[in-house]
Order: structure tokens, then C-alpha cells, then sequence
């Protein structure tokens, strides 16, 4: 990438950011006795984004805590953490760390190793850039809303549930998908 991409990238600030997660989501869904979704959050997390002078350098770091999982039913929250799922009591934390930030025209990805309950793998967020700007509060914001699919098979996280005539009452894939806003560093 050239200094060209940057100017494509209305308002682009270069500089270290922290993750909003009172403005933010990491949310995620999962088919359900094969006829619905549920959907799902995790209520604390956070994380720092480097925004190079070559967008293709920068960067992010995150941690999900594992126990703040809220699907709007404590009873399946409470299995979810248990060692059938996430296994909380010893994977405390999901981590992402990015590898590699691309663009094809208007299209970005992040590459990144996703850890879930010990297991490390690549995962590729397709990343919209939402825009940076000044706050309220004399600050600058940006915003990136981010989405992938993950198997949580893959990860460990392969209890299997068989329905009675078929199918399964957890599906394998995992819809992930974030909006983070975050807010840049000051000296």
C-alpha cells in the first residue's frame, strides 16, 4: 500500500486506539434446534488497535472475557460456561491477535490468530471501515464493524446434542460478528 491508500480512507487517523466496549459489541449466533438462531455477547472485553501510516501494517489486539457470555437466558449461559462448552473455570479468556491487514479496492480483511479454550487457529474478519472523527469530548473516534465464521468444533468446544428424528440442538458454525468503536490514545 501506498500513501495513495490512505487518502482513499476518508478522515484516517494514524495512532494507537483503545476499544470502546461501552459503545461496542462482539456478539455472535449459532443455529438452534435446527429451526432458529440464537444470539448471543460477551459484556466485557477489550482491546487496542494500531492504525499505521500504511494501513496494511496496523494492527489489533483483543481479549473476550469468556465468563461475561449473555444469550438472554442465564440457565444456558451457565452451561455454555461449564466444561461441556467454553470451560470457563480453566479458559478464562478468548484472545485475537492480527497477522496481516489487506485490501482489495473497498473490500478489507484482517487475518489474525482467534484462541478459544486453549486451541489456536487463523481466522479472516471482513472489516468495514466505519469512519474516524471527533467525539463529544475533544477526542477522536473511529469505528469498524468486523465478521467471520468459525467452527466451534474446531476449537474443542464439541459437545454433540442429537435431537430425537435428527439434526442437532447446537449447530457447529458460529457467526461472529463485532462493532467496535474505539478511541484514539492522547500523549
Amino acid at each position: 500500500m501506498t500513501s495513495a491508500t490512505t487518502t482513499q480512507i476518508p478522515g484516517y487517523v494514524v495512532g494507537t486506539w483503545d476499544i470502546d466496549a461501552s459503545h461496542s459489541t462482539v456478539g455472535f449466533s449459532v443455529r438452534h434446534m435446527m429451526v432458529s438462531k440464537v444470539r448471543g455477547y460477551f459484556r466485557e472485553f477489550s482491546g487496542e488497535i494500531i492504525t499505521a501510516a500504511d494501513p496494511a501494517e496496523s494492527t489489533v489486539v483483543a481479549t473476550v472475557n469468556m465468563d461475561s457470555i449473555d444469550t438472554r437466558q442465564e440457565q444456558r449461559d451457565a452451561h455454555i460456561r461449564s466444561a461441556d462448552f467454553f470451560d470457563v473455570g480453566n479458559h478464562t479468556e478468548m484472545t485475537f491477535r492480527s497477522t496481516s491487514v489487506r485490501t482489495d479496492g473497498a473490500d478489507w480483511t484482517v487475518e489474525g490468530d482467534l484462541t478459544i479454550k486453549g486451541a489456536t487457529l487463523p481466522v479472516t474478519l471482513e472489516l468495514e471501515l466505519n469512519g474516524f472523527g471527533p467525539d463529544a469530548y475533544g477526542g477522536t473516534r473511529a469505528g469498524f464493524s468486523a465478521k467471520t465464521e468459525i467452527s466451534r468444533k474446531a476449537y474443542g468446544v464439541d459437545i454433540d446434542m442429537p435431537m430425537d428424528g435428527g439434526g442437532v440442538v447446537v449447530g457447529d458454525k458460529i457467526s461472529v460478528e463485532l462493532e467496535i468503536e474505539a478511541v484514539l490514545r492522547t500523549a
